[in-house]
């Protein structure tokens, strides 16, 4: 069974459980996908690094993980 989705799971943990996310990141102009970063980011880290609004991109995450 998958982890259920928490503040703390890093960008490359989402994309490895959830890769319907993957697309989602892509979306939002994230390059997360290969990115050295991505194991040591949370979304909440990579919202405030691209300037993002947080909020909007847990929504689509949320979405895609369903």
């Amino acid at each position: 069974m998958k982890p259920r989705f928490n503040d703390d799971m890093t960008m490359d943990t989402i994309m490895r459980q959830w890769p319907g996310t993957i697309r989602v990141i892509l979306g939002h102009g994230l390059i997360c996908v290969g990115c050295p970063i991505a194991s040591f980011h949370t979304v909440s880290d990579a919202a405030r690094e691209h300037g993002l609004n947080e909020d909007a991109l847990v929504r689509d995450l949320m979405t895609a993980m369903k």
